[in-house]
């Protein structure tokens, strides 16, 4: 018998967990740790901390539509209730009434995510598909108008606002500082991040998808579709409020807008972006999205043009999203045939770039000239300066353009003979009659 020490499977495993399981939570780990000595300025961390949140917030959504098959209109109520309960209890920190360390916060904003979510998710449950849809939505308007209603508990129009450094000192730290914020997002992203992992792995977790794919055999089979339902829903409230709680530790204050179907909708749109069939797939929707949203909204006021037109795109033609595109190169990458994809990349994907940003440019000049002052020709684009009024630049701008999306469909029959060989497996081919 051969010894198990010495065995290849054995020296790859260990407690049961494969190294290749192991591996992408260590390297996550060890890239939050040293991000803030990478991008050391505070606008940079305040982006992180703000990518950090959206990225909890997206797994969470994605438990329900993603995992559950449950489209929720109404998701960001349970963020806002986790956060707002978070700041009541920052404010009781600040008066004196309990003495709690900060990082504890989330886990307080995750319950009250989860109570909420848990009354809720008894008649919600009950149904999928469009009722559940519709019911969510519902109760997201319902939340949001009462916002300004419940003005104890939601804070009306102002919100509610503290301070964060009133808690208790965690090993000298106060929490004044963005970098000291980031590290508690950070531990708590990954926290979260692989609890939701791991409660995917659970029975629940797998009977959710299930029950997402066919409820009807899943009842055959003795589960109960609205029970399973009901969990998921839970579970995914409580992550939305850790979320809440992150948002309010960062920014300390919560207002309606944290309720309203603007956010409810944005993290649907997140997370149809980097793919609901992927866990990481989120994980890549949240920090695309908040990298246009902060960094692209520096340069242009088109910046939420381009986000709908790129959601649209990946919906028409990469259902499975951001994700979807990246595990669409796993099978070239095991036939060893990714180089064959190099050239007809280059030859079509490039040249379509090239006509999406010409495209985009031909947007910039146009704005510039229906909306600048008047006598204010000159503009900055692409680090060119010129005059929006200049016909020479319309005239470079739509045939670079033309020619770029011409050139990309001339080389694109190439593309799908390239990608269909990349995508058959070795020796394939000699097996055909």
């Amino acid at each position: 018998m051969t010894d198990r020490a010495e065995h290849p499977a054995a020296r790859r495993r260990y407690g049961g967990l494969t190294l290749g399981a192991v591996a992408p939570w260590v390297i996550g780990a060890l890239l939050l740790a040293v991000m803030p000595y990478v991008f050391a300025s505070n606008s940079a961390i305040t982006i992180m901390n703000q990518m950090a949140i959206t990225i909890v917030f997206a797994l969470s959504y994605n438990m329900l539509l993603g995992q559950g098959g449950m489209l929720s209109f109404g998701h960001a109520v349970y963020m806002g209730v986790g956060g707002f309960g978070a700041m009541h209890v920052m404010n009781w920190m600040e008066q004196g009434v309990i003495a709690l360390p900060l990082p504890v916060l989330p886990l307080i904003a995750g319950l009250f995510g989860l109570g909420f979510a848990a009354a809720i998710g008894i008649f919600s449950t009950r149904r999928a598909g469009t009722v559940f849809a519709m019911i969510s939505l519902g109760i997201g308007e319902l939340v949001a108008s009462s916002s300004v209603i419940v003005v104890a508990f939601f804070g009306g129009e102002e919100g509610v606002s503290g301070d964060r450094t009133y808690g208790l000192p965690v090993f000298g730290h106060d929490f004044g500082s963005q970098t000291e914020i980031y590290y508690l997002i950070a531990g708590w992203l990954l926290i979260s991040a692989l609890l939701m992992y791991l409660f995917s792995r659970t029975p629940v977790g797998r009977m959710a998808n299930a029950v997402r794919d066919n409820p009807e055999r899943a009842e055959f089979l003795g589960y109960s579709a609205r029970w399973v339902r009901y969990y998921s829903f839970c579970a995914s409230g409580f992550f939305a409020g850790i979320a809440g709680g992150l948002f309010a530790v960062n920014y300390e204050i919560l207002t309606a807008e944290n309720l309203d179907l603007n956010t409810s909708g944005t993290i649907l749109l997140i997370t149809f972006l980097g793919g609901t069939g992927f866990f990481f797939g989120p994980i890549i929707g949240a920090i695309v999205f908040t990298l246009l949203q902060t960094v692209l909204s520096l340069h242009t006021d088109l910046w939420q043009l381009y986000v709908g037109a790129l959601f649209v795109l990946t919906v028409m033609f990469f259902p499975g999203g951001l994700a979807g595109v990246i595990m669409m190169h796993v099978p070239p990458w095991r036939y060893g045939k990714v180089r064959a994809l190099i050239r007809p990349y280059l030859a079509a994907v490039l040249p379509a770039a090239v006509g999406l940003l010409g495209l985009a440019s031909f947007l910039e000049v146009l704005f510039h000239l229906r909306n600048a002052a008047r006598g204010e020709e000159g503009m900055t684009l692409l680090w060119v300066h010129f005059s929006s009024h200049d016909p020479l630049v319309w005239g470079v701008i739509i045939v670079v353009t033309v020619a770029a999306f011409w050139l990309a469909r001339r080389n694109a029959p190439a593309l799908r003979a390239a990608w269909d060989f990349a995508n058959t497996p070795p020796g394939a081919d000699e097996a055909r009659p």
